[in-house]
C-alpha cells in the first residue's frame, strides 16, 4: 500500500488581478476508509460475519479490507494533487468532497468516485490534506451524498491557513 504513504505537495494559486501568486505547502495523508469498508448494514451483517484475515484496524476502529476500494485507491495521490483543478463541495459537516469519474474495465462499469477530505493546519507554514474516505457511489451509498455546494479549494486552503471559519454557502 505504498501508494497511500503520506507525502508533501505544494499547490500554487495563480496570480489574480491585484493579487500575487500564492503557494500552499501540504502534507497529504490517507485514512483507512480509502481501502476498507464497514459491514453491510443493508444485509444485516456485523464485523464478526467476515473472515478475520480481512480485518484492518487503526487506533479508532476495525473495518474490512475492500479489494474494490483498494484497487481504486491507486488513483488517490493524483486526485489529491489535482484537487485545485476540479470542483470541491462542502458536506456541511466540516469536510469537503470531490468527484472523479471512473470508467475502468475490470473494476467498474463506470461511476462517480467520491473522495472526502479535510484540511487543517499541521504546523506553521504547513497544511494537512487528509483524504478521509473514497468510494464509488452505488446502491450501498445511494442517498448519502451531501448536496453539492461548490467551494474553491484555494478558499479552503487560505481560510484554514489564516484560521478563518469556512462557512457553508447558502
Amino acid at each position: 500500500m505504498g501508494h497511500l504513504h503520506p507525502f508533501r505537495y505544494t499547490f500554487t494559486q495563480e496570480a489574480g488581478d491585484s493579487k500575487p501568486a500564492k503557494t500552499y505547502n501540504f502534507l497529504i495523508e490517507f485514512g483507512l476508509h480509502c481501502f476498507t469498508r464497514g459491514p453491510s448494514k443493508r444485509k444485516g451483517k456485523a464485523l464478526a460475519d467476515y473472515p478475520e484475515d480481512l480485518y484492518y484496524s487503526d487506533s479508532r476502529e476495525t473495518r474490512i479490507f475492500c479489494f474494490r476500494r483498494h484497487c481504486l485507491s491507486s488513483r488517490l495521490p493524483d486526485i489529491a494533487k489535482g484537487i485545485p483543478n476540479v470542483p470541491c463541495y462542502h458536506t456541511g459537516k466540516g469536510n469537503f468532497f470531490v468527484i472523479d469519474l471512473v470508467d475502468k474495465p475490470g473494476v467498474d462499469a463506470g461511476g462517480e468516485y467520491e473522495v472526502y477530505f479535510k484540511v487543517s493546519r499541521q504546523q506553521r507554514g504547513l497544511l494537512r490534506l487528509f483524504i478521509e474516505s473514497a468510494y464509488i457511489r452505488d446502491s450501498a451509498h445511494q442517498s448519502s451524498q451531501p448536496r453539492k455546494k461548490k467551494i474553491n479549494f484555494f478558499v479552503i486552503a487560505y481560510n484554514t491557513q489564516v484560521g478563518k471559519v469556512i462557512k457553508l454557502p447558502k
